[in-house]
């Protein structure tokens, strides 16, 4: 997993409450178990209209928002099923970080296992944060100190759980986490096995 230290970029402004994972990614493509490619159907219905074109209303696939890395949402997002493939069509877009107001337990517990940094502001924040975006000016996110910093110099601050921190300073997922805290203990168990039981591993 990819260390997540600091960001700059211009926000994707889509502050909407309620935006649920079968609005991040529709339920057709939950049928592949490849992280790859599901930014296409990302925001599909938002994106997209009956015929397959792109919408011009969609802030998705303006020219302005290219490259962008961070998207702003509004309250509860994330919400519905728990589906990782939301979080997986987010990242394949690009997104790295999502600020709102407040997100789904899962959906964040999904961002985080996947490198995906959540942030939560008031209302006010988010909507200057946003605000920010539309006037194409870029933010910076310093999950170290916490902050995120507007060109202007103003600072949003945020709280996060210390082990999270932790896990995407380092780009610490749970099979990394495993062996970073028990590695030595598993290369001792396999040593040991081998010397008990040489034909499972030569079979291997």
């Amino acid at each position: 997993m990819q260390p997540f230290t600091t960001l700059s970029s211009r926000p994707t402004p889509f502050v909407r409450d309620n935006v649920d994972t079968d609005l991040i990614i529709p339920a057709a493509y939950l049928k592949t178990v490849s992280r790859e490619g599901l930014g296409r159907g990302c925001f599909e219905t938002v994106r997209y209209d009956a015929e397959g074109q792109p919408r011009a209303d969609s802030v998705f696939d303006q020219p302005a928002y290219a490259g962008s890395q961070i998207l702003v949402g509004g309250d509860n997002f994330g919400c519905g099923s728990s589906r990782e493939h939301a979080v997986w069509a987010l990242a394949d877009l690009g997104f790295r970080c999502v600020i709102a107001e407040s997100f789904a337990d899962i959906f964040a517990s999904n961002c985080f296992k996947n490198g995906v940094l959540t942030v939560r502001l008031d209302r006010d924040a988010v909507t200057a944060i946003a605000a920010e975006g539309e006037a194409g000016r870029a933010i910076a996110v310093d999950l170290d100190a916490q902050t995120v910093t507007t060109e202007d110099g103003t600072v949003h601050r945020f709280e996060i759980d210390p082990f999270r921190k932790h896990c995407l300073l380092e780009g610490l997922d749970e099979v990394a986490l495993t062996l970073d805290r028990h590695g030595d203990h598993i290369a001792a168990f396999e040593a040991a096995d081998r010397l008990r039981r040489p034909w499972l591993h030569d079979a291997a």
